[in-house]
């Protein structure tokens, strides 16, 4: 399906009111959870959110940021080759086994997200990739760059079909001036839908909640959980904003009959 709307950049110095920094905290080890089936006015010191852990995640679990983030290490275990004597005659076959069927026939692949609308929060925007810097990494924080666009941390999850962890979108919210991420600080989003298009199609979520943490112990939380097919959108809570984190977690909507 082609996407008919227009995403807009706006500039840092077209905003004029206060931007709210969002610092992320980065989390230790994730803990894996079961697979899910189914803003920038004058800029002024900011709170931090968690950002990632001091190594590179893995490609299967990556920590979100808080947005504070820490990958697990990962070490592979190589098995011992097997001691067992060459047999004499040739094994009997076991019949291949069946093929396994993908996950959804017309759910397109995981792959970097491009887009987001969600009509809901009035929210229509391109959404570029973000990848933490050693000094993040080293510090434990991650500052998106002070823009009103939205980000994608890209050592953890990517949406669509194969997703092996939490997708996460973040921006920042903006005191004294309307922003697209002011308005994820609304908990009747929930059950609403929004679309995330990526390189390889689009794929819609359903919102399963709203909830705002201390921005001190977001990487504390589930949050950075290792949960394939989810998505983590996280923002500055417009209440609270030098305080807390807004978290709308969702995950793919059921699919049409």
């Amino acid at each position: 399906m082609t996407r008919r709307s227009r995403w807009r950049t706006l500039p840092l110095g077209a905003a004029a009111g206060l931007t709210v920094t969002l610092t992320l905290a980065l989390p230790g080890p994730p803990t894996p959870s079961p697979a899910v089936g189914g803003a920038a006015p004058a800029v002024s010191e900011a709170p931090a959110v968690s950002a990632p852990p001091s190594s590179p995640p893995t490609a299967d679990a990556r920590p979100p940021i808080a947005v504070d983030t820490q990958p697990p290490a990962a070490a592979a275990t190589v098995p011992a080759p097997s001691s067992s004597p060459t047999p004499t005659s040739p094994p009997t076959l076991d019949p291949a086994p069946p093929a396994v069927a993908p996950e959804t026939a017309d759910e397109a692949p995981a792959s970097q997200p491009v887009g987001i609308e969600f009509p809901a929060a009035a929210i229509d925007m391109a959404v570029l990739p973000l990848t933490p810097s050693d000094a993040d990494l080293a510090s434990q924080q991650l500052v998106p760059p002070l823009t009103l666009e939205a980000y994608w941390l890209s050592p953890y999850g990517a949406p669509g079909a194969g997703s092996a962890n939490t997708t996460y979108i973040v921006g920042h919210s903006w005191e004294g001036q309307d922003a697209p991420f002011n308005r994820l600080s609304d908990e009747t989003l929930v059950d609403e839908e929004f679309t995330i298009t990526t390189h390889t199609g689009e794929v819609t979520y359903l919102v399963d909640s709203v909830t705002t943490h201390d921005k001190d112990t977001l990487k504390d939380s589930d949050v950075w959980s290792i949960v394939p097919n989810r998505v983590v959108l996280i923002s500055c809570y417009t209440e609270n904003p030098w305080g807390k984190n807004v978290v709308v977690t969702a995950t793919p909507a059921p699919q049409q009959p």
